[in-house]
């Protein structure tokens, strides 16, 4: 097996998240001199309104094993429904700005983080246009320039989002579970923009399952290491917040077992010097093992055709 590199995504969902956990992963990837792109939630903290996934096969299983209450706090489970959602990006500007002045990657994560990830497959191509070039702008005001890189929330992505990736020029985006990069098809149509995948488990997935017990989780992630580049999602509410020791240890852990740790950004440059290497494939809907409902994974590879 080739030597294994690392990259981290970090999924910033609330308006707690980017407030509390955004600071705390800053400075402990500073710290360690961990590349890291952090996607940003940029409108409304709406996450009171997840409610409606209750019905969504594998919501309790995942809920009692990760205590939502404690992970998320009371304040933002009410946020959309019983308060206002506060406007993330609006209020959290000068975090947003810090993480690029401590020189890490930033993207978009979405606008609204509950209405993309449970009303994607819903609307019109036209619509999910508008929905993300709102994150587009708010981007754009917080930063002073155009997002170069996009995860959606939830693993939720399709046809119509991939074409909003393509119009707005994006150098990558990183919107699945799968294996290895590769250039999507969703609905015979075949696009532009590389998609990375999430290779890893999230630490959601597992914690709380007999089969993971706490003090194997960091070597039960390592394990899923392929070699050649994996990508780990984590989330600011989570490894940011509740699970930040836990976190610093994975990163030790890692790095003693020979991981070494890279940049999304600059693996996509160099990707891109040499689109026709890049496979291509069909980005499917599917389920992953210890996450509720449908997300984008990347599908069978598609011989015969270039990026």
């Amino acid at each position: 097996m080739s030597a294994s590199r690392l990259a981290i995504k970090i999924d910033v969902d609330t308006d707690r998240g980017t407030r509390e956990g955004v600071p705390a992963l800053r400075d402990l990837l500073a710290r360690k001199g961990i590349p890291a792109t952090f996607l940003f939630s940029l409108g409304p903290d709406n996450t009171g309104r997840a409610i409606r996934r209750i019905f969504r096969p594998g919501f309790f299983s995942k809920v009692s094993r990760t205590s939502v209450v404690s992970t998320y706090g009371l304040r933002t489970l009410m946020n959309g429904v019983v308060l206002p959602g506060p406007m993330i990006a609006k209020k959290n500007a000068a975090i947003l700005r810090s993480v690029v002045d401590a020189g890490f990657e930033t993207g978009i994560h979405c606008w609204d983080h509950v209405f993309w990830q449970d009303k994607l497959f819903s609307l019109s191509e036209t619509r999910v246009a508008e929905e993300f070039g709102k994150a587009g702008r708010a981007y754009e005001e917080v930063f002073g320039q155009a997002a170069k890189t996009a995860g959606s929330a939830g693993w939720q992505a399709n046809a119509a989002s991939l074409a909003a990736y393509d119009a707005a020029n994006l150098d990558y985006a990183t919107d699945v579970r799968g294996g290895a990069p590769f250039i999507p098809v969703a609905d015979g149509r075949r696009f532009r923009t590389l998609q990375i995948p999430t290779t890893l488990p999230t630490l959601d997935e597992l914690m709380g399952r007999p089969e993971y017990p706490a003090e194997r989780l960091a070597d039960a992630l390592l394990d899923h290491l392929a070699g050649g580049l994996d990508v780990f999602t984590i989330h600011a509410e989570i490894e940011g917040m509740s699970m930040a020791q836990w976190f610093s240890a994975f990163l030790d852990r890692a790095r003693d077992r020979g991981v070494s740790f890279v940049s999304l950004a600059d693996e996509a440059a160099k990707l891109n010097t040499d689109r026709a290497s890049i496979p291509v494939a069909t980005l499917e809907q599917g389920e992953i093992d210890g996450r509720s409902g449908t997300l984008a994974v990347q599908g069978a590879r598609i011989e015969g055709l270039a990026a």
